[in-house]
């Protein structure tokens, strides 16, 4: 079965291993940030819809829990765009935890939504969100995150106050920093003030690590990474993907060609990582993507020595 909309598993930083749930289909977003590994926004809307059928949705992850997979640690509402601008969020989640049973449901959000009651009233059905905030400098966010006309950080810093004030899970606060664009000292005061008052569980500060949609948007020094860090006190280590039961899974050629495709699609991964989040074998990975790359369905793209493999964009 083709999976438009669910991908992965795929590993998350943050997460452990994580099975996407996309429910856009496609790049519509709020922001066309210059760092996104999705590819730019094709669609730039702060309209709140439905953008793909949840029936189609939910009979690809119904599709999904029936094959064999490796354990998972959450399963994540993400993809192309932003999330929360399908207005079918909240019975997504619901029927998340019908079909996956047992499975914490996080959510990816831009934050530009949460000031926005139904979002809010959607996003307490989650057990994890995870917003970004990039920058509180109103001339940095335009630069490098390109919102709709309307939207500045003051809108993203009222929203995830209402998010800390009516959601009970955790929250885990994402700062991407690119250089030159945002690693402002100026930046760093206000997101460290802003903090306090937000008391999430934990702050993850970033930089690009993967091909982005912009070759202006650059990985910060390693300095710079290290003084956000401790300045903002960011939680240690990752955490882990759990084991899988048994040896890695020999899975059909064309399977895994179609999760490779899926997954791609919404994050460029290198061979390794692909086979370490699909439980598959490292070999059969490798040729998987070789072949993908052949057939003009698959692109290479490198960063710091690292081969990453992203799903060639339809016309």
């Amino acid at each position: 079965m083709e999976m438009r909309y669910v991908f992965g598993p795929v590993m998350s930083g943050r997460l452990g291993r994580s099975l996407g749930i996309d429910p856009l289909g496609r790049a519509i977003c709020s922001q066309d940030c210059l760092y996104c590994e999705a590819g730019a926004t094709r669609v730039h809307t702060v309209e709140r819809k439905v953008y793909a059928p949840k029936e189609a949705i939910l009979a690809e992850l119904k599709a999904w829990a029936k094959a064999p997979h490796p354990p998972l640690d959450y399963a994540t509402l993400g993809g192309l765009g932003e999330p929360t601008l399908s207005s079918d969020m909240g019975v997504i989640i619901e029927e998340i935890r019908k079909i996956l049973p047992g499975t914490p449901v996080a959510v990816l959000t831009n934050s530009s939504t949460l000031t926005n009651p139904d979002v809010l009233r959607e996003l307490c059905l989650a057990d994890v969100v995870l917003p970004s905030l990039d920058t509180l400098v109103p001339g940095e966010y335009s630069r490098l995150n390109r919102p709709v006309a309307g939207l500045g950080p003051e809108t993203i810093a009222e929203g995830l106050l209402a998010l800390r004030r009516s959601f009970a899970g955790k929250i885990f606060l994402e700062v991407l920093l690119a250089e030159g664009f945002n690693d402002s000292e100026e930046n760093l005061k206000r997101i460290k003030e802003f903090c306090v008052r937000l008391a999430p569980e934990r702050v993850d500060v970033e930089t690009l690590t993967r091909p982005g949609a912009s070759p202006e948007a650059r990985a910060v020094r390693p300095e710079t990474l290290a003084l956000w860090r401790e300045a903002l006190g960011v939680a240690g280590e990752a955490p882990r993907a759990r084991e899988q039961e048994g040896q890695e899974r020999r899975t059909p050629r064309e399977d895994l060609q179609d999760m490779i495709l899926a997954s791609t699609a919404r994050r460029p991964q290198s061979a390794e990582q692909l086979a370490l989040a699909l439980g598959a074998r490292l070999e059969d990975v490798d040729l998987a993507v070789r072949e993908l790359v052949h057939a003009g369905l698959a692109e290479e793209a490198r960063r710091d020595a690292t081969t990453f493999y992203r799903a060639a964009h339809k016309a």
